[in-house]
């Protein structure tokens, strides 16, 4: 295939695909890392029989998208910071190449981070990984560079060093000379906003590893803060706006007769389910068998996965139901926003709505199955008014987490019953979102905060000892939210 022929290749094009017309031979691609259709091409190469990390560009952007990869890659390696060597790179009119050194046996730490157990607070082992990645962003600014999009993605671990990779993001000021302090600040306002929330509290202690490095300015903490609230605030609204549309993130399909989307890579798997939901919630274990709505645990292969059915009981249910967003995908969003903002939540994998001439009707909703126990019978044993024993302080302090983390997004459930909060991997994970909201002022936060309290708080007697420490340790809606 010619480099001008592969803006057709689509999504996943049949591999190994053979490029011609670059780098004075063909190169063989052998996997994909990155796909744009029909603009970038980014994975495992074979060029004179050696292994490449390949970045073809092609399309009506591809030379300045070349050159930009081509500047920031060569900015990396003047200023001696560790990158991977840039082998060979040029340019036509059916667009760019560029062939990097091939890492082997190289981890993002982006990848080594997800690996590391979940921790209501930062772990040693998390703190450890974070200090690195601090120290090599420390040495970029200090040489006048940054990382328009800064994250974990971008440094490769091999052995015991650690490679700036993506040439594409980085921008200069003044190469040589230490990086502004307002460019500081926003660069790691970037990257600190792509972490959990519960980094945010060990911000003075990580900055630390970077001060060690590059001690140029001082960063003052709450400056850093503000940073990192808008970028995550832009990243949030980013992500919400993908959902409904097809992206590398997405697959989407909509018409006159179905909205069907799945997160891209569990659309193979998923489809044939999603085929005839109904056939699978039959012959799945009920978990809830409601008018409004049915809830069922399939198995698929070793999968377990949660399918949720939204009925339409009536011609008049109908009626009130066909011209607004569906249950499931209300659900849908809010499921993926705590999940963005790192809420435990089963995660969603798919959805349906089923139409006639774009009037809505029945819908469904895929997602992971949570296998955890329910806060009530967690709490049982505690539970009777007449109980000195208390929950152990991990769980009430994954309590406090939750609780603490949606007055900082102003999220409220809408329906905080025992049976909606479950213990899963040391955290507690929210289920049912069906009346979730994410409000955009503190007015219509704080009475729909205050309902939701009181709600968890009925799960128990009013006058048992464990209903009393609920009420002393979460957050009232007049308290601040803390950081």
């Amino acid at each position: 295939m010619r480099l001008g022929e592969l803006k057709g290749a689509g999504r996943s094009p049949e591999l190994p695909l053979l490029v011609e017309g670059v780098a004075q031979s063909a190169i063989q691609l052998q996997s994909l890392l990155r796909v744009l259709p029909g603009q970038r091409y980014v994975g495992k190469a074979l060029w004179n029989e050696q292994p490449v990390l390949a970045k073809i560009l092609t399309g009506a952007s591809a030379q300045r998208h070349f050159q930009r990869e081509l500047d920031g890659a060569q900015a990396l390696a003047a200023q001696g910071l560790l990158t991977p060597r840039l082998l060979e790179h040029g340019s036509s009119a059916e667009g760019g190449w560029l062939l990097f050194e091939y890492l082997d046996n190289a981890q993002s730490l982006a990848d080594a981070w997800r690996q590391l157990p979940a921790q209501a607070a930062l772990s040693a082992a998390q703190q450890a990984l974070l200090g690195e990645a601090l120290a090599v962003i420390a040495q970029m600014h200090s040489r006048g560079l940054w990382q328009d999009d800064l994250h974990l993605d971008n440094l490769m671990r091999r052995a015991d060093q650690l490679y700036l990779v993506d040439g594409g993001g980085v921008r200069a000021e003044v190469p040589g000379q230490a990086l502004s302090r307002d460019k500081v600040l926003a660069n790691l306002g970037v990257f600190f906003a792509q972490l959990p929330a519960s980094v945010d509290g060990h911000l003075e202690e990580l900055l630390v590893h970077y001060v060690l490095v590059n001690g140029e300015h001082a960063l003052p903490l709450e400056a850093l803060q503000k940073e990192i609230a808008k970028v995550r605030r832009w990243r949030l609204g980013d992500y919400m706006h993908k959902l409904g549309r097809d992206c590398s993130l997405f697959s989407v399909q909509r018409g006159a007769s179905l909205l069907r989307i799945f997160k891209r890579d569990e659309q193979a798997g998923l489809e044939p389910l999603l085929v005839n939901p109904d056939a699978a919630i039959e012959a799945g274990k009920a978990l809830k068998l409601g008018g409004s709505s049915t809830v069922t645990q399939v198995q698929l292969g070793e999968r377990k996965l949660v399918v949720k059915r939204y009925n339409i009981k009536n011609f008049m249910h109908w009626l009130k139901r066909f011209w607004r967003p569906s249950r499931a995908w209300h659900s849908w969003c809010e499921g993926n926003r705590l999940a963005f903002l790192g809420i435990a939540t089963p995660l969603p994998l798919a959805m349906l709505e089923l139409r006639s001439f774009w009037l809505r009707r029945r819908a469904y909703l895929i997602t992971e199955h949570l296998a955890g126990e329910d806060i009530i019978s967690r709490f049982e044993p505690h539970a009777a008014a007449d109980s000195q024993s208390m929950p152990a302080e991990s769980e009430l302090g994954a309590l406090d987490e939750l609780f603490a983390a949606l007055k900082r997004e102003r999220i409220s459930h809408g329906d905080l019953k025992g049976t909606n909060i479950l213990w899963q991997e040391n955290r507690w994970a929210l289920i049912d979102l069906d009346s979730m909201q994410q409000h955009g002022s503190e007015r219509s936060f704080a009475p729909a905060f205050a309902r939701d309290r009181a709600r968890f708080l009925r799960n128990w007697p009013a006058g048992s000892r464990l209903h009393q420490l609920l009420d002393q340790r979460l957050p009232k809606p007049g308290e601040a939210a803390e950081d």
